[in-house]
């Protein structure tokens, strides 16, 4: 009979390491239906990055002509038809709700597909694979030459490794400043350098980042860095589609010239051959046969690996598919799979996107591009005149959101036989000023509300300033106070 381990036994004065080493990852290449969808995708992404700030949009005389511009000078965001002015950035809060809702979406349905193909991290990282493959060769490859000594042939092949990625890491730093400022221009301006210093700052920050990230830490980024795996683990649930080995199946594993001979026997034997190619392929290095893992990305590279396997053994292939530990279990208890895209989860945030979207939506299209804002006097808040009137004053401030210039008329609505006079008005008319508004500016002016005095009127009544385009018949509004003494 064993005896018991005391835990003061288990304890020594050695000190052990905190984290444990890293092995590096030697991802193998891999081809099939889930590759290919990578590799579109990485080009769609990648092309759309590094080629939208050049796309040009015209937007008229004096306005500038780049697709996607954030302009810091002039404090505004061009998309395509879209302008934003600071005092709209609930359009980016909007964006970002929504940006989260379609990523809980995704989670719910299939998983970390974000992490898989569309991540920046992933889309780099798989690029940098690419190069490193294409320059120092496949897996068994790059683990011989790092196993052996460093040759000549060797340091040349890695010195060009890393030149490329550096050159990869310097055009993304650089895409990145484009879409600050016009991207023609800017280039020329790098190119001679006579671009602002802080543009060479932010390049090369992002150079270095993209090459560390990228090149260096790589799936450390996933597994380590980055919070969602672990945001993403709460908002899952049993339904949800991820990257599964179907046990079921694969098991007991065995090699195919004894699993031929279990099957002779008519007793049963997995699918699954051990050949390790799952494991081969995966760029976390995880083994997806030991189930659901905190690095497992969803990219279905193993899927791609182990079909390749199946087709060369004669064996049905989706031993490795987008699945469910559920569908697995009624496999085994002899039952039929069931899928649930729509569930309660599901329809919840898609009605949530549903919401936002619209939403937003309308909020966009029913902006206006005239505003108006009101500033009561607060000192003095109201004058008797001599005739015993009283007047208020007020500061109108006229945000003109138009490429070219307006003229405006300025109604009043409040007190009875209540007079309006615009301080600096450009013409008047019997009872109506005109003002010209500039182009994408803010106009300030001073104006005057006179009313008879009336001693049964209330302290306060409200009044509000109407802002007529008389060109396009836009109007905007702002409602204060005419206060008595």
């Amino acid at each position: 009979m064993n005896k018991p381990v005391s835990p003061d036994e288990l304890i020594t004065d050695e000190d052990g390491p905190l984290y444990a080493p890293r092995k590096k990852v030697y991802p193998q290449s891999v081809s099939g239906r889930f590759r290919s969808i990578k590799w579109r995708l990485m080009a769609v992404c990648l092309g759309v990055y590094y080629l939208l700030p050049f796309v040009r949009w015209h937007r008229g005389l004096g306005a500038p002509d780049q697709a996607v511009l954030i302009d810091f000078p002039n404090r505004r965001f061009y998309f395509f038809f879209i302008e934003l002015w600071p005092q709209e950035i609930y359009y980016f809060t909007g964006l970002l709700v929504l940006a989260a809702l379609v990523l809980f979406l995704m989670n719910a349905l299939g998983g970390r597909i974000w992490c898989g193909y569309l991540c920046p991290q992933t889309v780099w990282t798989d690029l940098f694979y690419a190069v490193e493959r294409l320059v120092e060769g496949d897996r068994r490859a790059q683990m011989k030459a790092d196993a052996g000594p460093m040759t000549a042939k060797r340091a040349g092949r890695r010195a060009l490794k890393h030149a490329i990625w550096l050159m990869i890491a310097w055009w993304t730093g650089g895409a990145w400043v484009l879409y600050f400022a016009d991207a023609p221009t800017l280039v020329r301006d790098l190119a001679t350098f006579q671009a602002p210093a802080i543009a060479y700052v932010w390049i090369a920050m992002l150079t270095a980042s993209t090459y560390l990230l990228a090149g260096y830490m790589r799936e450390q980024v996933c597994v380590y860095m980055c919070p969602w795996p672990r945001i993403q683990a709460a908002l899952t649930d049993e339904w949800a589609l991820n990257v599964t080995y179907k046990y079921d199946r694969g098991e007991p594993r065995c090699s195919v010239k004894k699993a031929f001979d279990i099957r002779s026997l008519g007793e049963k034997a997995g699918d699954c051959i051990d050949c390790n190619q799952c494991v081969a392929v995966c760029p976390t290095g995880i083994d997806i046969r030991e189930g659901a893992q905190l690095g497992c990305i969803q990219c279905g590279l193993c899927i791609d690996a182990c079909d390749v396997v199946m087709t060369k053994v004669n064996r049905k292939t989706g031993l490795i598919g987008y699945d469910n530990d559920i569908n697995v279990q009624r496999r085994v208890a002899g039952k039929q799979e069931v899928f649930k895209p729509v569930r309660a989860r599901t329809v919840v945030y898609a009605g949530l996107i549903t919401v936002v979207c619209a939403v937003m939506l309308y909020a966009l299209m029913s902006r206006t591009l005239l505003d108006v804002n009101v500033l009561h006097d607060r000192n003095p808040i109201a004058v008797r005149l001599s005739d015993g009137a009283i007047r208020n004053g007020y500061t109108l401030r006229f945000l003109n959101k138009r490429g070219f210039d307006r003229v405006i008329t300025i109604d009043v609505d409040g007190p009875a036989d209540a007079k309006l006079h615009v301080i600096g008005a450009d013409s008047v008319t019997p009872d109506r000023p005109m003002i010209v508004l500039g182009r994408d500016t803010t106009t300030e002016l001073r104006v005057l509300v006179t009313a008879p005095f009336d001693e049964k009127a209330e302290k306060s009544v409200p009044v509000t300033f109407r802002v007529t385009d008389i060109g396009l018949g836009e109007v905007a509004s702002a409602t204060d106070h005419f206060v008595l003494p």
